[in-house]
């Protein structure tokens, strides 16, 4: 019996080795698609339920606990409303929004031992992402109670703001007082902030409160929202429950949970339609004038990959808004 020779054997390790590999690599791409089918199907129940859910909660809109309209944001991808969705006997405020921007906050305090005394606060490097908008609340305590002879010119980048506890405010009260927000967002554009208060010569040390021989104290908290592209594909949902004595919706008070992880719409998420089914597109009226909304989603979880983008839509009448 001849055997084989060297040639024959290499040739047959080599066609061994050529199919093992189409073999491993069908098995590979096989996982993959299925793998990829299964993720597209998750996303699709999840993006499913989303919209039942959200469809179900629009529908029940109604005014605020505090007295405000059923809808108090109706933007192409960011819809805020408000609504029992718990059932409770309470009205939460509601924000579906595609989640692009991300809101940031740090608070600073200085002090002044100085009569008339100033005092700076620096802020540097906030903005991970394209800044959208930035706003000081600027907060006091000191001897400021002399209605227009007492108070404090605040500057931002040297540029001035205004005044605080000009009027309405006490001397050392040992509380925060005389609350003023600015927008300052030009200046803060380049990640960079400072705030200088500066007290007239009328404000003197006489204030104890935690710092002793004080004629100022100084709270400034920096908000601001900011685009971050990585997370433009993820759909959110907030709920602000009500607080009591007085009502109110406080912004930092919502909780945020992703309703789906792979939206990925070009086109308007909301679209908005009056009684007639004309739809509305200047924002002002869409407050106003809203009586059956569209919600559109485009869901996939990996838009280099086939099959592409799968659109799912509903239709919401507003059930409180029908006159």
């Amino acid at each position: 019996m001849k055997g084989f020779t060297l040639i024959e054997t290499l040739i047959a390790v080599a066609i061994l080795v050529l199919l093992m590999g189409i073999i491993s690599g069908s098995i590979v791409l096989l996982y993959k698609s299925q793998s990829f089918a299964w993720q597209q199907s998750l996303a699709l129940d999840e993006a499913r339920m989303g919209i039942k859910t959200m469809v179900r909660e629009i529908r029940e809109a109604r005014f605020g606990d505090d007295g405000s309209y059923p809808i108090e944001k109706a933007d192409d991808k960011e819809f805020i409303f408000y609504a029992d969705i718990d059932k409770d006997g309470e009205t939460e405020k509601v924000r579906y929004f595609i989640g692009a921007a991300e809101t940031g906050s740090q608070t600073q305090e200085c002090v002044s031992f100085a009569d008339g005394g100033s005092c700076n606060i620096t802020f540097t490097d906030f903005f991970q992402g394209t800044p959208v908008s930035a706003q000081i609340k600027v907060s006091v305590e000191g001897d400021f109670g002399w209605d227009g002879q007492e108070y404090a010119d605040v500057y931002a980048d040297g540029s001035s703001l205004s005044r605080v506890c000009n009027t309405g405010c006490s001397d050392c009260p040992g509380i925060w007082q005389g609350d003023v927000i600015f927008d300052i967002t030009d200046h803060a554009v380049d990640n960079y902030l400072d705030i200088l208060i500066d007290s007239n010569y009328r404000v003197n040390d006489i204030c104890n409160w935690q710092n002793p021989n004080h004629s100022m104290k100084v709270k400034v908290e920096l908000n601001w929202e900011e685009d971050n592209p990585e997370l433009d594909h993820l759909f959110k949902k907030g709920i602000t429950n009500p607080t009591t004595s007085p009502i109110s919706y406080p912004t930092e008070s919502e909780e945020v949970t992703i309703i789906s992880s792979y939206v990925r719409n070009t086109p308007p998420i909301f679209k908005y339609y009056n009684a007639d089914g004309n739809e509305i597109t200047e924002h002002p009226i869409r407050l106003s004038d809203t009586k059956v909304m569209k919600v559109h989603l485009v869901v996939n979880v990996n838009p280099n990959h086939q099959p592409g983008d799968v659109e799912l839509e509903s239709y919401i009448q507003l059930r409180n808004l029908k006159e």
